[in-house]
């Protein structure tokens, strides 16, 4: 039994939160309508089917973290773009799977090891794995998740509780 005024391993808080923050995540991908899969609210706004597609790969980015010192973003092969929301639960079932399997078998030791993220010669960062999964994993994902909650609430489509109830489910 752990005790309790130990905090936990990073390793085990990011696995925790992880969990729920991918659940969340599919209730909204869920209520994405195929037909309006090229739907924006403004112009300058990524089409609804794309934001979806965009939430689906990015917890890859953890992943691509862990395959070197350094990612050059030129050469990565990300998956041809969805044309249904079939296609883009099917790709969040097998990122959400992946990322949890690796969170579940990392030591915090990798997680203070450094990545950079690169487009050919251009640095675009360099940092912590645990700010990737904190940064370009949980907080990315959390923020177009708030996203979609619009584009779903402006094309009336009912928006599930988040971390509380909505307007839409009590």
């Amino acid at each position: 039994m752990s005790d309790p005024l130990t905090p936990p391993t990073l390793q085990t808080a990011f696995a925790n939160e992880l969990q729920q923050e991918l659940h969340l995540t599919r209730r909204l991908l869920e209520r994405v309508p195929t037909d309006r899969f090229d739907w924006r609210p403004h112009p300058k706004s990524m089409p609804i089917g794309k934001l979806a597609w965009h939430m689906a790969n990015l917890t890859s980015f953890l992943d691509l973290s862990l395959q070197g010192t350094e990612t050059d973003m030129t050469t990565v092969q990300w998956p041809a773009a969805a044309t249904s929301t079939d296609d883009v639960l099917s790709r969040f079932n097998v990122t959400a799977a992946s990322v949890q399997q690796t969170v579940a078998a990392i030591e915090d030791e990798q997680l203070h090891g450094p990545w950079t993220m690169r487009v050919g010669e251009r640095v675009i960062r360099t940092m912590p794995r645990r700010i990737v999964l904190r940064t370009l994993v949980l907080n990315h994902l959390i923020h177009h998740r708030g996203q979609l909650s619009v584009y779903l609430r402006l094309l009336d489509i009912p928006v599930p509780s988040i971390y509380g109830p909505s307007a839409d489910e009590q």
